[in-house]
């Protein structure tokens, strides 16, 4: 079927510096802790200047397709309208076209992948992009992010986006809106995000724990991959709905009771499992109160006699709900500590339990 090229550009004003948004658009392996829709980013190749990409960004049903895997589909149910208010909705926009390069092929209909090249132009504060992988009509396939400045701590900054339509398609007209409606949510994505510039190295925080095991990597890998087994196993972790519809991209949703006090905090992630490279990278669709992004991985490291496990993380806070949830007068440095200390608690839990199974099945086995 012939195509046709559709082209749309749009700007928006930002209250914030034109230097700090476009180094956020240039950080694109940042973006899972800034834009919501955008899952993973890895950086394949880059010279300074040019860098080839690959994306995962989430796409229609992905908040609500944990679940699906659960059996109280009433309350699921109930749960995924609420989120349409929420950050699990925001991260469903834009499912349609790539931020930064398009959506080459939605996997399970939930989460897209595709490859991109970009080009960064710090002179003029600019990033052209090109998908490599275009799969579809509608996907796009080329564009430019621009910021212009507009007083010392103000931008405008624009996107333009083209994309290639069917000639003939009955449904043209609907495509060519969702296009424009596509440049809108992405632009209003980053202008959110960099409206909190000021108080940015307040709100994000990165951090890792590791543990040292003498067990093979590939026992350990198991242990992290199944996480619905993690109820049984996993004091904090109180019930885990996982739906799998593609090998190796996980939708879960989770109860669990790390928090002080052992509260029940209920959330949401897609997880990216790479078995040969013994990675699982996740990113939470719906956070707790305190937490407004939160993306980590799981991350193996073999030698001859054993394996470090990392669990990383990245977070940023949500400051309007600190004085709520931690008590008025509660400032940022306390939450930090207070978010830090929580994670970092169920994520050594965990590290130890895959430890204990590694190791203990190792000497069974002797």
């Amino acid at each position: 079927m012939s195509s046709r090229v559709h082209a749309c550009e749009h700007t928006v004003g930002v209250a914030a510096p034109a230097g700090v948004v476009y180094g956020m658009l240039a950080d694109a392996v940042r973006w899972p802790v800034f834009l919501p829709s955008v899952v993973h980013v890895e950086r394949l190749d880059f010279d300074g200047v040019q860098e080839r990409l690959r994306m995962w960004e989430l796409a229609d049903d992905t908040a609500a397709a944990a679940d699906a895997a659960d059996d109280d589909t009433a309350a699921a149910a109930a749960d995924a309208a609420d989120d349409d208010t929420d950050a699990a909705a925001d991260g469903a926009d834009g499912a349609g076209a790539g931020a930064g390069g398009g959506v080459g092929g939605v996997l399970g209909g939930r989460v897209g992948s595709w490859h991109a090249r970009r080009v960064l132009h710090p002179d003029v504060r600019a990033v052209v992009f090109e998908q490599e992988d275009a799969v579809w009509p509608g996907s796009v396939t080329s564009g430019v992010w621009s910021v212009r400045p507009a007083g010392e701590a103000e931008c405008v900054l624009g996107l333009r986006q083209e994309c290639g339509l069917p000639v003939a398609a009955a449904d043209g007209a609907r495509r060519e809106a969702e296009a424009e409606a596509d440049v809108h949510r992405r632009l209003a994505q980053v202008r959110r995000a960099a409206g909190w510039w000021e108080r940015l190295d307040e709100l994000l925080l990165s951090f890792e724990d590791r543990v040292r095991i003498e067990g093979p990597a590939e026992l350990v890998y198991d242990f992290l991959y199944r996480i619905g087994e993690w109820p049984g196993r996993v004091p904090h972790v109180e019930r885990a709905g996982v739906r799998e519809d593609v090998p190796g991209i996980q939708v879960v949703s989770l109860d669990s009771c790390a928090a002080p006090g052992g509260r029940t905090v209920s959330t949401r992630a897609v997880r990216l499992c790479f078995p040969h490279a013994g990675r699982i990278v996740y990113k939470e669709t719906r956070t707790s109160e305190l937490i407004a992004a939160h993306s980590g991985e799981w991350s193996l490291l073999p030698d001859a006699f054993g394996v470090t496990v990392v669990a990383a993380h990245q977070v940023m806070l949500r400051q309007e709900a600190v004085g709520r949830v931690l008590g008025a007068g509660t400032g940022l440095l306390e939450a930090r500590d207070h978010v830090r200390a929580w994670l970092s608690r169920a994520s050594t839990e965990t590290l130890g339990l895959a430890k204990w199974h590694a190791e203990s099945t190792v000497r069974r086995l002797r």
